[in-house]
């Protein structure tokens, strides 16, 4: 395992009790490959931190001018504590390199996996509240994922437009909206797609994306245009 003092650096937080933090890099396949050894693993700690970040979060966005609604707050947090999200975090901590993990964990590429490393941020920032306290572990939340908040609320990413185009559709005119995949093109690894919306057998909207969901997705947004115009 690389030296720990690297990751409180980039933290900016130095752990007084060290065994909490390799509490929080131990995920439960070393655990049980080493029980002797090893007194924990990092789930309960996850919990914590899930708990912690999502106070965090829910606080900051109470705290803006904006004054969103709760289902808006609600949306915002959602997609703040996704796994997508972690896992840009933990890149950006190098995180992957420092967990203790079982051999078949290590062989089947644990250390890149999403879920993995969105679980270990959880656990990260639920240890550095156990070692000192809220205020620190907000500190770090706020250094950590403001920028991803502040960007998610400018850009309006956080709406999930496929449920308020199906809201909408649904109150209209009592249906569902039909989504249909007009063509996808490019390589295996590097393909577009472009879907089309329906609502009542009419075309409102179109997109494209690098997955069938965000290809709908886009579409859906433009149909909720056409709906509000």
């Amino acid at each position: 395992m690389e030296d720990i003092a690297g990751l409180e650096d980039r933290l900016n937080y130095i752990f007084k009790d060290k065994n909490i933090l390799i509490e929080a890099l131990t995920h439960k396949s070393f655990y049980h490959e080493n029980p002797d050894t090893t007194p924990s693993h990092n789930e309960r700690l996850e919990f914590l931190g899930d708990s912690v970040l999502g106070l965090v979060i829910v606080e900051y966005l109470f705290s803006l001018d904006n004054q969103f609604p709760e289902s808006v707050m609600a949306k915002i947090k959602s997609y703040v504590v996704k796994e997508s999200v972690l896992y840009e975090i933990a890149n950006v901590l190098s995180l992957g390199k420092y967990l203790m993990l079982g051999k078949g964990e290590e062989a089947s590429g644990g250390r890149n996996k999403k879920s993995l490393l969105a679980d270990a941020v959880e656990a990260i920032l639920g240890a550095v509240y156990i070692d000192s306290s809220y205020s620190k572990a907000k500190e770090i939340i706020h250094r950590l994922f403001k920028w991803k908040i502040d960007t998610v609320i400018h850009s309006g990413e956080f709406h999930d437009f496929k449920t308020d185009l199906q809201e909408n559709t649904q109150l209209l005119f009592g249906v569902l909206p039909e989504y249909r995949i007009i063509k996808q093109e490019g390589q295996e690894h590097q393909k577009i797609f472009t879907a089309e919306v329906f609502i009542n057998g009419e075309k409102f909207g179109e997109g494209a994306g690098k997955s069938k969901k965000e290809a709908q997705t886009v579409a859906a947004k433009e149909a909720l245009h056409r709906l509000k115009k």
